[in-house]
């Protein structure tokens, strides 16, 4: 990934590229519940540009996340999605 921005090289990152459809949420659910577990504001999951299948994936389950208050795709780079994660009770 091309980074022009050092803001998101400190944000906690996965990268999902080669994944299923069937199996990314599994890994993408326990990545948030543990950064939301250990007081992460922000997360970062690379999906890559492609065919879009991964992020519609990842943005329909991500509306639906109890611990994501609110997500976006990263302006200098549309397969990087950028999830802001509620605060923990």
């Amino acid at each position: 990934m091309n980074r022009i921005d050092p803001f998101i090289d400190f944000l906690p990152q996965l990268d999902v590229h080669g994944f299923t459809e069937d199996i990314v949420m599994t890994v993408v659910n326990d990545f948030i519940y543990e950064n939301y577990r250990l007081g992460k504001e922000k997360v970062v999951i690379v999906h890559g540009k492609g065919q879009g299948i991964l992020k519609n994936k990842i943005h329909m389950d991500l509306k639906k996340n109890k611990y994501v208050k609110n997500f976006r795709l990263y302006f200098m780079n549309t397969g990087v999605t950028i999830v802001e994660l509620k605060e923990r009770d």
